[in-house]
Formats: C-alpha cells, sequence, structure tokens
C-alpha cells in the first residue's frame, strides 16, 4: 500500500519505463491518484483560464446569477456557494463554480447542452474551448495507458469519449471565515470515469487512504492530478479504485482564496457502463448514471 500520490512523467510512462509504469498501477489498485509532468499542456492556456476565472468570479453576486445553473442539472454555467452537497452530507460545500463543455453539434447526444457565454468576460469561452480540447486530448492518452494497465487494446475507451459529455469546472473557493467548518468540500468521490485537475499546488485537496488517514495531494506546479472516477470504478469491478477525496482549509495558514479547475472526462450518454470483465452483466447507461448522482448531489 502507498501512502503518497506518487508523480510521473507522462513521456516516461507512454514511453513504457518500467518504474514508472509499476508505480502508476500500484496508486491505480490502492488509491486511484497519480499525478502528471511532461504532459505537453500550455502553461499560458492554463494561466489565460485562471484569469478569466477570476474576472468572473470577481463580478458582482447578481450578474454571476444571470447565468444561473438552475434548470440544467448544473450542466452549464454558474452554480453558487452553498448548493454542492456531497453524497450523506448535510452541510454545502464553500464553493461556487462555473461548467462548461464541449462545442457541440448536429452529431452530438441530444442530451449534451450549449456553452453559455459570458458577456463580461469576452475571452472566457475561447479560452475554455481551447482549454477542453486539450485537456480532452491528454486525458484520451491517460485513458490508453489505464486500458493497457488492465490488459486492454489502448483504443478500448476512445468510442466512449469521442462525443462524450465531458466537464471543465471552473471552482472559486472563498477564504474560510469560521474554524468551525474547514471544509471547502467535503468528503466525495466523482461520478466520471477520470478526472484530470489543474491548480492543486495551491494546496488543501486531500485523499482517504485505505487505513483511514488523510493524503494531502502536494504535486509541482503545473503537474497534473488525475483520479478514478465512480464510472471506471464500476466498469472495472472496483479493480480500479475511486478514491474518496475532499479540500480543507489548513489550521495553520491563512485562509485565501483558492482557485482550481477540474476535467471531467465522461462518456457518451448511450454508453452503457457494463463490466469489461464479464459478460453477463448488464450495465447501466451512462446518463441514467450520470441523472442519478446529480440528484444525490443537490443539483438536479
Amino acid at each position: 500500500m502507498t501512502d503518497f500520490i506518487p508523480e510521473l512523467s507522462f513521456k516516461e510512462i507512454e514511453k513504457g519505463d518500467s518504474y514508472s509504469i509499476n508505480l502508476l498501477s500500484q496508486a491505480l489498485s490502492d488509491h486511484g491518484f497519480f499525478s502528471i509532468t511532461q504532459h505537453g499542456l500550455s502553461k499560458d492556456l492554463v494561466d489565460s483560464c485562471y484569469k478569466s476565472s477570476k474576472a468572473f468570479f470577481d463580478l458582482d453576486y447578481k450578474i454571476k446569477n444571470t447565468y444561473s445553473s438552475v434548470g440544467s442539472k448544473g450542466a452549464r454555467g454558474y452554480t453558487p456557494k452553498g448548493i454542492e452537497t456531497a453524497v450523506g452530507e448535510k452541510v454545502a460545500d464553500q464553493k461556487e463554480f462555473w461548467h462548461h463543455g464541449p462545442l457541440i453539434d448536429e452529431t452530438y447526444d441530444k442530451n449534451i447542452p450549449e456553452n453559455l457565454s459570458i458577456s463580461q468576460v469576452p475571452e472566457f469561452n475561447k479560452h475554455f474551448d481551447e482549454l477542453y480540447i486539450e485537456l480532452h486530448n491528454i486525458g484520451s492518452r491517460v485513458l490508453s495507458v489505464i486500458a493497457l494497465s488492465l490488459s486492454l487494446d489502448q483504443n478500448y475507451f476512445n468510442s466512449w469519449i469521442e462525443k462524450g459529455n465531458s466537464l471543465l469546472r471552473s471552482i472559486h473557493y472563498p477564504p474560510v471565515k469560521t474554524k468551525s467548518n474547514p471544509h471547502r468540500a467535503r468528503a466525495h468521490e466523482d461520478i466520471n470515469l477520470i478526472t484530470l485537475l489543474i491548480g492543486a499546488e495551491e494546496g488543501g485537496l486531500e485523499v482517504l487512504n485505505k487505513d483511514g488517514s488523510w493524503i494531502k495531494v502536494e504535486p509541482s506546479t503545473d503537474a497534473i492530478v488525475c483520479n478514478i472516477g465512480d464510472m471506471m470504478q464500476l466498469v472495472t469491478d472496483k479493480r480500479l479504485k475511486s478514491t474518496t477525496h475532499r479540500v480543507i482549509q489548513d489550521e495553520v495558514e491563512e485562509s485565501k482564496p483558492r482557485y482550481s479547475i477540474p476535467f471531467f472526462l465522461h462518456p457518451a450518454p448511450s454508453i452503457n457502463l457494463k463490466s469489461i470483465f464479464r459478460d453477463n452483466d448488464e450495465g447501466i447507461l451512462a446518463n441514467d448514471f450520470l441523472n442519478q448522482r446529480l440528484k444525490e448531489i443537490k443539483l438536479y
């Protein structure tokens, strides 16, 4: 069992470096978290997205709320602080966020909505459209490595995500004002196949280890933190672990605004999520699985 989150060169993984691959395989089975460097994501693009995000979150609440996600199951637009609530929790997370998806056309599933445009931040959609494409491509490469770790063809998941319902989430965690509730995002698991997170170096992200302890995720600057989601856990019969994680304010450090951008890699809504190991598994449609989980976290 590993009690740390390995940071690996993605170039070395893709080249087949045995040491890196062994560390990755162990992390996937232990706690489902790892981080990658040398992934090719543009730092200038990331910086532009954070600049656009901060410009939006700095707007007056009345303006932000005109882009409310209410009625769209949180799929697009703005969700204010105090809405999303982790499964089994009664206290909502201390965060506000924006959801952005793919540029769609008539070839996409009708369950995938169009993006909203923020008139007050004219470059927002341009930056996030570019980031979506970049992270989708990196995510596809990560899935290829995961497929190989499962003794599958490296292209096994390509058809699942080609017209997928993936989601970019820009998050703002305001400063925590009281020590009685240090949880910015309470303990939860992700819904999707895999998550790619940029901005984790700001601190606060923790992963639940098998022994009940919390592992601090402390990636280097520009590293992308990757983790397994519930959909991947489902189709691998829990061979790959969707691990509980949280974002918490350190008791010692001064509370400051925290920003992060996770990319939730989803299959197309029509994909049947069934075991890749058992032919007799009937599975569940990705869209039905997603809607069920959205109801549980109060975003439906």
